[in-house]
């Protein structure tokens, strides 16, 4: 006769003492208070130290508006392309197998493991006067380092892994059932997408596109090797902070700086929401399966 199994104990891991719970909460709150809030508030404090006047015309200097436009074309270019890539990887990965699917799964984490100032330093390797195609290039009288192109290759290099990863393990949840269904139903392969499994995505694609949409505009390491430091042509805003910073200039950097982060601010906020309405789409889901 087997021995009667001892009851499992259905102890809520809510229940710690007051105390505890306390100090965990002042932990949280004042981790986030000094390495967070603090920051942005001197950032803010700074940038507007001599008056909203000196903080608008620090913003309107001629080359605080080169960088603030080459920043948004750099990601009005980078982004789509992720987004293209994303699309057809996250695809390709989730709804069929094929050789070398691990090897390209590792491919798209590798900007995740490498440094960006590395990968800025390969493109000038590759693309540089001294690189494997500098002579090519030369006598095309093409430049790619130090101008707009290497600095929007650097940015596709270091952000492709955002949309592709939001929407990998979010295909592979949701299979194929669907789609095969459509299919069989006799849609195209084209409408089957744009009909079925782009609204299962929507809030995923969102959220990808969101955050490398972040990660481009605040670029720094990579574009810093790539850029050549130019004044009024190759400088974004996170390179034209630095060296207003390195000249003294604090109330310019600040400014550029307090940009900056009010655009992380609504990034963070438009996250925020992105993620309650995939969230509250999933339970819709659900609900309708049960």
């Amino acid at each position: 006769m087997s021995e009667a199994t001892p009851a499992r104990s259905h102890t809520n891991v809510r229940t710690e003492a007051p105390a505890t719970r306390l100090t965990l909460i002042l932990v949280a709150v004042v981790f986030l208070a000094l390495f967070l809030l603090a920051p942005l508030g001197v950032v803010f404090t700074q940038a507007l130290q001599k008056g909203f006047g000196a903080f608008a015309k620090a913003l309107a200097d001629d080359d605080a508006v080169a960088a603030i436009k080459l920043t948004l074309l750099v990601a009005a270019i980078a982004v789509p392309v992720n987004l293209l890539f994303g699309l057809a990887a996250s695809w390709s990965i989730a709804k069929f197998s094929f050789p070398g699917k691990s090897l390209l799964i590792t491919l798209i984490d590798l900007p995740f493991s490498v440094s960006p100032v590395v990968s800025g330093l390969v493109y000038v390797l590759v693309f540089g006067s001294q690189g494997v195609f500098g002579d090519w290039l030369a006598a095309h009288d093409i430049e790619i380092i130090f101008a707009v192109p290497g600095i929007v290759l650097a940015t596709i290099f270091v952000t492709f892994p955002f949309i592709a990863r939001e929407l990998i393990p979010l295909m592979q949840e949701q299979g194929t059932v669907e789609e095969e269904a459509a299919l069989t139903l006799g849609a195209s392969g084209f409408h089957t997408f744009v009909a079925v499994t782009l609204p299962n995505i929507k809030w995923g694609l969102l959220y990808g596109l969101l955050l490398c949409n972040a990660r481009a505009m605040g670029e720094f390491g990579a574009v810093s090797v790539v850029s050549g430091h130019i004044r009024g042509l190759t400088n974004t805003i996170p390179l034209q902070v630095e060296i207003l910073y390195n000249e003294y200039n604090s109330v310019a950097a600040f400014a550029l700086a307090a940009l900056l982060a009010s655009l992380a601010l609504v990034t963070l906020g438009l996250k925020t929401f992105l993620e309650w309405r995939h969230a509250d789409a999933l339970t819709g889901r659900a609900r309708r399966r049960h």
